[in-house]
């Protein structure tokens, strides 16, 4: 290929210090966007292993796959992928009790108001029934049901999402980028060598006397922060006085139960566990305060909530929720675990991968970055880190299981300013206003609200000038709807089984 631009700044070689699900998901995009005369090379160690359990993601995958061009069919085969509708939060309000964040629509507006004032209205005259009558996704996650697009005349888009292995996702990208020239290097980084000047990067060191230069260096090095961290001490931003969990139990198990088309996220004593349904086996793990359960408790108690054979030992993995103080300092951007953690409840850590990936391709420089774009890029991730962090603490704080201390205590904590605002909103008015451009709607929000007992005292007004007979006709309506559509669509299990018999031949994905 010609070289991209003769300016001695340009950037030419990009370097990926790491594998993984991060490391492969950005050398793919780089391989499929980046500018002709571009390299990029990956440095990844067989000897260091993945994290490993991200194997939920949310509808915006799409977004990433469809940009590269994959065979829906022929990845889901590849992935040993399953279909996600929503999650299930299972007991984190009061023992005994669920509810559901599903994806797509929860009803629907009329003129200028949301669905959630006309539903708090009849839920004040005492006629609205569980938001899971006007939820698609719900109704068809509930029976076990899935589509793509939709059936009837009118009835809306049922959007969707995807349990899979991470690590054949890992492969499979990896397929992709080094079919489009990116070159793996196998060896575990010894050095990371720095400009005596300015510090930027410069080269990394291998252990068998190896050097790989580079203009641009990606860490994607997980929780160790090789570059971004220990090389350019970034900094880190934690957030653990409201996220107190601080470690994993990870164990994958046979396949057993019910073959569902969400997530689960099961309330536990000191923490959560999550159940993730893949074709060849079900993803387990237990998310806990080490401070209320140690490792043995944690084990146990995962050990003996699997529905099936477990399939390797539990594994340990201890983390940090927080943020590193700036993802991209200097010629380094941190990707994935080395920018930061959050609990997994809402299967946001792929998505974070994406989007920062995403975010970097809009403003990739082709020389020396501009200082104001990288302040805005920063600023760009925090604001997006720090919104989702508020909408994980507020399944902590809105719970009612008293008397037990790690739930009594995330109750009672002081909460981020931001969170206590959007709080107050609703109770005041069922207002939820969704900032800029933050990945939770205010339909997100609504369902995990009403789901986490919160109650809004009032409603918009304008609510009112709609009489209460169209009222009823309006909930009614809509719910026999989407019963009707939901009855008409196949198995999750038979869906995913008439799929895999259309998927192309095996291979890499054009």
């Amino acid at each position: 290929m010609p070289d991209a631009t003769s300016d001695p700044r340009a950037i030419k070689r990009f370097v990926i210090a790491g594998g993984g699900t991060a490391g492969w998901m950005t050398a793919a995009a780089l391989a499929r966007f980046a500018p002709p005369g571009t390299s990029v090379a990956l440095v990844e160690s067989e000897a260091i292993g993945t994290v490993g359990v991200g194997e939920a993601t949310i509808p915006q995958i799409h977004l990433f796959n469809g940009a590269l061009g994959f065979d829906e069919a022929d990845f889901v085969r590849e992935t040993k992928a399953s279909f996600k509708l929503g999650i299930e939060f299972d007991g984190w309000h009061r023992e005994g009790e669920s509810y559901m964040h599903a994806f797509g629509a929860v009803g629907r507006g009329v003129g200028l108001l949301p669905f959630q004032h006309y539903w708090l209205r009849a839920k004040q005259l005492g006629f609205a029934k569980p938001l899971t009558r006007y939820s698609m996704n719900e109704l068809a996650a509930r029976t076990m049901r899935m589509q793509r697009g939709r059936r009837a005349q009118g009835a809306p888009e049922m959007p969707y999402a995807y349990h899979f292995d991470a690590g054949l996702y890992a492969a499979y990208l990896r397929r992709f980028a080094e079919e489009r020239g990116v070159v793996r290097h196998e060896g575990l980084i010894e050095r990371v060598a720095q400009d005596s000047e300015n510090g930027a990067i410069t080269a990394l060191h291998l252990d068998d006397d190896r050097t790989v230069e580079g203009d641009f260096f990606i860490d994607c090095t997980g929780f160790r922060g090789l570059l971004i961290e220990q090389a350019l001490d970034t900094g880190y931003e934690k957030w653990t006085q409201w996220l107190r969990c601080d470690r994993a139990m990870a164990v994958p198990c046979a396949n057993g139960g019910d073959f569902t088309p969400y997530t689960k996220a099961i309330a536990r004593k000191a923490g959560w566990q999550w159940r993730i349904p893949l074709q060849h086996r079900i993803g387990n793990g237990l998310v806990y305060s080490t401070a209320h359960m140690n490792d043995e408790e944690a084990a146990d108690a995962l050990l003996a909530n699997l529905d099936g054979e477990p399939l390797a030992e539990p594994r340990a993995i201890p983390f940090t929720t927080g943020i590193r103080r700036n993802m991209w300092h200097k010629n380094c951007l941190a990707v994935g675990l080395s920018a930061g953690f959050l609990e997994p409840m809402e299967s946001t850590s792929i998505h974070l991968i994406q989007s920062t990936i995403s975010r970097f391709l809009s403003v990739l420089p082709g020389a020396e970055p501009d200082p104001a774009i990288v302040d805005w890029f920063n600023g760009q991730c925090e604001f997006e880190w720090t919104r989702i962090r508020d909408f994980l603490v507020l399944h902590y704080t809105a719970n009612s299981r008293e008397g037990q201390p790690f739930w009594d205590e995330v109750r009672t904590m002081d909460l981020p300013d931001t969170l206590r605002a959007k709080l107050d909103q609703w109770r005041a008015t069922g207002l939820i206003h969704r900032e800029h451009e933050e990945l939770f709607t205010d339909v997100g929000w609504f369902q995990v609200l009403v789901g986490q007992g919160v109650e809004a005292r009032e409603y918009n007004p304008l609510a009112d000038a709609l009489p209460e007979s169209d009222l009823r006709a309006l909930l009614d309506g809509t719910e026999a709807a989407l019963v009707e559509e939901v009855r008409q669509m196949p198995r999750h299990l038979d869906f995913l089984q008439s799929m895999m018999i259309s998927a192309p031949t095996p291979g890499v994905p054009a």
